[in-house]
């Protein structure tokens, strides 16, 4: 992080930040909101575009209905009032990349409102209110960089004018950059549960915009307000906002001001800029959308679509641990994703200790996942060969290491794990016979080591269960090697 005003722990603790965010979603639709345009990400420049999305004269906005559902599913999964009818406005601006000159967007009555999402917090778990969650239509984008030119002109690509997005405007209630960072990942993590977007940052399907001010602690009344904009990452964003509470507090501090505007995010730095003065919202002279009329949400159409909601994280969390008797630290890393929730439980059902199937997963296949660059859609092994897998540690037919060794293999040749275990057929050996004869050999092989337990080094029989688990090609069954190991050794 770029340096700062040292600022003494004591001042520091006489201020409190005051954060908001507004997110921005793209909603998962094939066609725009106004037109039947492709909303396909990565499409050559200016070719996803027609006289509506255009903004030419004579052409007409015409309301995609997969994009209410869309939203109002959304809005139902973030605890939000649907409000029965809502009203398109025309929020006026002039930026190259907006060829109306104004975007249809919703203000003074937007689709829903007095939401909330669940975050976790140093106090516990604490409620943060969602102000809002309005339609609109995105803006084309400006490139400023990549063409022969690009040092003396700006050059303008459309295809996103017209995408449809979601902003779900929050409570100025968020308190740390920390507590914006949970806000963010608890919103993401809904919005993907219910579908209605793929909320890939990198492709813009997610964007956040952060208003962050500071007050003397326990004071009732705002601060003066910045605005940090176009950060491409919840890691960014929140040590975007540790710089700049740190920045406003040092003003405050020395006897400045804070001058209300937006700001930049340099990553490499670690520090905000300057990027223009703020406006406010009356600068944009909304006014109803002339051309479209008011969206009504009928109560059977409100019905139909929350019948689509699906069970969200945190009863899916509950559930988990009741049904399956994981721990909740299991059950919050099971449901991170939805798949990754569907596919355990595909696995719990079918194996004998769904307990079991838990630590697999978590130990075993994300952290190999995680290691190549794959999502669980993705991976080699299915749940069925998790559940399958499981059994077979459960019933002591392979050890722990044998599994291991097997899951390596089935990522190796990118096959299920029933297929490379029927190849390797590894067996554990729990013959007592046998292991006996192995292990009278491995300690007639180690006097020294003989002599260091029965002086009362015991932590020596680590060794020779290393040494036994060695000569059987790690094919002994551990325990029963412990329990043998102990019985000759003493």
């Amino acid at each position: 992080m770029a340096t700062l005003p040292e600022i003494s722990p004591a001042a520091r603790g006489n201020y409190e930040p005051v954060i908001g965010l507004e997110v921005h979603v793209q909603l998962l639709t094939a066609s725009k909101i106004f037109c039947s345009c492709s909303t396909r990400f990565g499409a050559p420049p200016n070719t996803n575009v027609c006289p509506v999305c255009l903004g030419l004269p004579g052409a007409l906005p015409v309301l995609n209905r997969s994009v209410v559902e869309f939203a109002v599913l959304g809005a139902m999964a973030l605890n939000c009032r649907i409000n029965r009818t809502s009203i398109f406005a025309r929020k006026n601006y002039f930026y190259p990349d907006l060829p109306k000159g104004y975007q249809i967007s919703q203000y003074a009555q937007p689709l829903a409102e007095f939401g909330w999402i669940s975050i976790a917090s140093t106090g516990g778990e604490k409620k943060v209110g969602i102000t809002r969650l309005h339609l609109e239509e995105d803006a084309g984008k400006s490139l400023h960089e990549g063409f022969a030119d690009s040092a003396r002109t700006t050059s303008i690509d459309l295809n996103r004018s017209g995408v449809p997005l979601i902003e779900i405007v929050s409570e100025p209630e968020i308190a740390s950059p920390q507590e914006a960072y949970e806000y963010l990942t608890r919103l993401k993590e809904i919005i993907l549960y219910t579908g209605v977007s793929d909320c890939n940052m990198e492709e813009g399907s997610l964007r956040c915009d952060a208003n962050v001010s500071v007050r003397p602690r326990g004071e009732k009344q705002l601060g003066t307000k910045t605005e940090i904009k176009n950060v491409n990452s919840f890691r960014f964003i929140r040590q975007a906002l540790e710089y700049e509470v740190e920045r406003q507090i040092g003003i405050l501090e020395s006897g400045g001001r804070i001058t209300q505007e937006t700001r930049l995010y340099e990553a490499n730095q670690g520090k905000t800029y300057s990027m223009r003065s703020k406006e406010e919202a009356h600068d944009y002279r909304y006014f109803p959308e002339p051309d479209l009329p008011p969206l009504v949400i009928a109560e059977q159409w409100e019905k139909e679509i929350r019948g689509k909601l699906p069970e969200l994280p945190e009863a899916r969390r509950k559930r988990l641990v009741a049904e399956y008797g994981v721990t909740e630290y299991d059950a919050q890393v099971l449901s991170s994703t939805r798949q990754l929730a569907d596919q355990f439980e595909e696995a719990a059902k079918a194996a004998k200790n769904p307990k079991r199937v838990a630590n697999l997963v978590q130990a075993e296949l994300i952290g190999r996942l995680k290691a190549q660059g794959l999502e669980i859609t993705q991976s080699p092994i299915t749940m069925k060969g998790v559940a399958i897998s499981a059994d077979l540690v459960e019933s002591g037919a392979i050890s722990g290491k044998m599994l291991k060794q097997l899951y390596d293999l089935c990522f190796e040749r990118r096959e299920d794990f029933p297929e490379v275990y029927q190849q390797e057929k590894p067996e554990q050996i729990s013959d007592r016979t046998l292991l006996d004869k192995i292990i009278a050999d491995v300690i007639a092989a180690n006097p020294q080591q003989l002599e260091q337990y029965r002086s009362g080094k015991k932590t020596i029989l680590g060794f020779f269960v290393g040494q036994v688990m060695k000569a059987s090609k790690g094919q002994a069954n551990p325990a029963l090697v412990n329990e043998l190991l102990r019985q000759r050794l003493e």
